[in-house]
């Protein structure tokens, strides 16, 4: 017997880990086009949202007193919603051992 179930364990617990990595990666990024989804709902004629998915450029574009689009507190909620869960996936992605995960997985920064 010898090496081979402690090889067998140690294999199984990698690949039980790069799964749930990869699961908790992929989530992060269908929350991000769920809550980018959410907010196109919200203004469906606005003009920033269809050319850009950064949110600062999004929140600079409302701030401007000539632009049409004025942020309800809703919007801003789910803006700040997106900013956060990019940050912990771009976070997560950078960390070892989950940037393993990320680059055999082909994740990307959002």
């Amino acid at each position: 017997m010898g090496y081979i179930p402690l090889f067998l364990t140690v294999g199984g617990a990698c690949f039980l880990f790069f799964m749930t990595v990869r699961i908790s990666l992929n989530r992060k990024i269908e929350l991000d086009q769920q809550l980018w989804k959410k907010l196109r709902e919200l203004y469906p004629d606005s003009l920033v949202l269809k050319s850009s998915t950064n949110p600062e450029q999004l929140l600079e574009a409302w701030k401007k007193p000539n632009s049409g689009e004025k942020a309800t507190p809703e919007s801003l909620d789910i803006l700040r919603q997106i900013k956060v869960n990019r940050l912990q996936y771009n976070q997560l992605i950078k960390k070892a051992p989950y940037n393993w995960v990320a680059a055999l997985g082909g994740f990307k920064p959002i």
